[in-house]
C-alpha cells in the first residue's frame, strides 16, 4: 500500500486527536527498500507525549516520534546543536499527514528554514578533539597489523573523518546511513574515495585511507596530538 495512506491510517487509529503528523524518512524517497519503516512524527496537546515507540503495523515497521508543540521545539533545539537533527529533517523533507489547527503548517515551515540555513558551526574546542582523537587512531592504524583491530580502526577513521568534513563544510551531519547521504550530498564523490580507502586499509594496504583522512584534517590545522590538553569538571 501506499506509505502515506498506511502513515495516515495509523495516526487516525493511535492518536486521533493529533493536532498534526508527517511522514518522513527514506521511505519517500528513492532510497526506500523492502525493510524501510514508517518514521512518523505525531504532534498533540500534550500528555502521553513526548515518547518514542517502535510498533508494526500489518506488513509495516513504524517509528512514532510523538511531541507536542513545545517539546518538539526542545529535541529540534538539542538536535541542532549537535549539528544533526532526524527530527527536524522529517518534517522539513516530510509529508504533512493531518493539521488540524494550522501547527503542521507553521513547524514545516520554520523545519524548512532552519534546515537550509544549516548547523551551527563547530567551535574551535571541538575541531581539536576531532583532531586529536583522529591521530590517535591514524597511530592506532600505522602500528596494527591484527585484521580485528583494523576492521575497527579503519571503520571509526572513516566515521570521525566523515563528520569532521561535513562539518568543516558547514553541512548537517547525520549517523549511519545519513551520513553517507549527507556526505554524498555535500561532497560528491568523497564517499566512493573513502569507501575504497577503507577497503584497502582492510587489506593492510593503509595509504590510500591516511591520505583521504589528512586531506581532511589539514582543512582543520592538521594532526594535534602533543600540546593537547583538556580539563575535567573537579
Amino acid at each position: 500500500m501506499d506509505p502515506v495512506v498506511v502513515a495516515r491510517a495509523v495516526v487516525e487509529e493511535r492518536h486521533p486527536a493529533a493536532r498534526a503528523a508527517f511522514l518522513g524518512g527514506s521511505v519517500l524517497t528513492e532510497h526506500r527498500t523492502a525493510l524501510s519503516d514508517l518514521d512518523i512524527v505525531v504532534l498533540l496537546h500534550g500528555l502521553p507525549a513526548p515518547y518514542r515507540q517502535s510498533l508494526q503495523y500489518g506488513d509495516w515497521p513504524v517509528e512514532l516520534f510523538v511531541h507536542t508543540e513545545e517539546t518538539w521545539h526542545a529535541f529540534v533545539d538539542r538536535e541542532t546543536r549537535k549539528r544533526r537533527s532526524p527530527l527536524l529533517w522529517m518534517c522539513a523533507d516530510g509529508e504533512l499527514l493531518c493539521d488540524v489547527d494550522g501547527l503542521g503548517e507553521r513547524l514545516a515551515a520554520e523545519a524548512r528554514k532552519l534546515a537550509l540555513a544549516g548547523p551551527p558551526a563547530m567551535a574551535a574546542e571541538e575541531i581539536e578533539d576531532f583532531r586529536y582523537a583522529i591521530t590517535d587512531l591514524l597511530d592506532d592504524l600505522a602500528g596494527s597489523t591484527d585484521q580485528g583491530e583494523l576492521l575497527f580502526i579503519a571503520s571509526e577513521l572513516a566515521r570521525r573523518t566523515g563528520e569532521l568534513a561535513l562539518a568543516l563544510g558547514g553541512a548537517w551531519g547525520g549517523c549511519g546511513k545519513w551520513l553517507a547521504r549527507r556526505l554524498e550530498a555535500a561532497a560528491p564523490g568523497f564517499n566512493a574515495r573513502l569507501h575504497h580507502a577503507v577497503r584497502g586499509a582492510l587489506d593492510g594496504q593503509t595509504e590510500a585511507l591516511v591520505g583521504v583522512v589528512d586531506d581532511v584534517l589539514a582543512r582543520a590545522g592538521g594532526r594535534l596530538w602533543a600540546g593537547y590538553r583538556r580539563s575535567g569538571t573537579p
